[in-house]
């Protein structure tokens, strides 16, 4: 269904769900993702697994669907000599989320994902920051992607997984103009970004820029969103979007996750009475978790899922992909 709201009007009315983790259902329906693309290899290997992986998702009760344009670069697909067909890749994956939310009995918001420098570079850089480039080099990196990806018409850029403030200034350089609203991401570790800078003056470079609908976190360990959460809504006053990995880690030697599950579908509620009106999930956070945020933010608390929606998925999506990074899984940050 087509949203009769902007998302800026939807995240004013309360609180809206987010997806998760692109990869992980993409996974559990048998994709192989061992590729430098990721999943937006499948943008033109497999667009029909995408669009069943988004159609999972709404299933799971998200109403914002983030595409799989993450790792699509024309760089990307230049070295895979895609290059002239770059910019049309870009814009179905805003059409298969599209497509996708169309099936939907209610309002379902597409955003399209505009990852870190470093996903391009697949090599868990983004989750270091400090490229050695200027505000300018990385303005230039992104702004065609950003005009291809604005030109599909998508409701929102996610500006997502962003490691460091030069970046977040660069990609709020680079989406002036464009036409579309954004929300702004960081990735982060112990309270700061994930280059090691100050979160309040991270959060501080998007306060009172009206194409910011959100600021926020995601693709951090659940335990710090909380905070993060407080923090944003105090620095900028404005909508927050947090959407948190499943706690594990991933080991780049043993090639594996450790450690068990920790994000609580529960603390939703916390972080939704602090501020945040986006919520849902990153790393290894499949469609099951999503219904239970859902759930929590809804307030039903039984087995019967989003405020009615079916819980069937067709597959948790909870299993992950370790894929072929060199610190972090898959070759990019979040696992679209």
């Amino acid at each position: 269904m087509k949203p009769v709201r902007t998302l800026a009007e939807a995240l004013r009315a309360g609180t809206v769900v987010l997806d998760g983790g692109l990869s992980n259902q993409l996974e559990a329906q048998g994709c192989d993702l061992s590729d430098a693309l990721w999943s937006a290899r499948l943008l033109a290997d497999g667009p029909e697994q995408i669009e069943a992986a988004h159609v999972a998702y709404v299933r799971a009760g998200a109403r914002v669907l983030i595409t799989s344009s993450y790792q699509a670069t024309f760089e990307g697909f230049a070295r895979r000599g895609a290059g002239r067909a770059a910019a049309g890749l870009m814009a179905r994956s805003v059409e298969l989320a599209r497509a996708a939310a169309d099936r939907a009995g209610e309002e379902v918001w597409v955003a399209a994902s505009v990852g870190p420098y470093g996903a391009m570079l697949a090599d868990g850089s983004e989750y270091r920051g400090r490229y050695g480039l200027s505000v300018r080099e990385l303005e230039a990196f992104h702004r065609p992607r950003i005009e291809a990806l604005a030109a599909a018409a998508p409701d929102v850029l996610a500006l997502e997984t962003v490691p460091d403030v030069t970046e977040a200034e660069a990609l709020l350089r680079a989406a002036e103009g464009c036409g579309v609203p954004v929300w702004l991401s960081y990735t982060v570790e112990g309270g700061r970004t994930r280059a090691g800078q100050d979160l309040a003056e991270a959060f501080a470079v998007a306060a009172g820029n009206d194409q910011v609908v959100a600021v926020g976190v995601n693709c951090c360990d659940p335990a710090g969103a909380g905070g993060a959460v407080e923090l944003a809504v105090a620095v900028t006053g404005g909508p927050v979007v947090v959407y948190p990995n499943s706690g594990e880690r991933w080991d780049a030697r043993a090639r594996g996750w450790r450690g068990d599950p920790a994000l609580d579908p529960a603390a939703a509620t916390a972080w939704a009475a602090s501020g945040a009106r986006l919520v849902g999930g990153c790393c290894r956070v499949g469609p099951a978790t999503i219904t239970a945020l859902a759930a929590a933010l809804s307030g039903d608390t039984g087995d019967t899922g989003h405020a009615g929606h079916a819980r069937g998925t067709g597959g948790t999506g909870d299993t992950g992909h370790p894929g072929d990074g060199g610190g972090f899984p898959g070759s990019g940050g979040r696992p679209l």
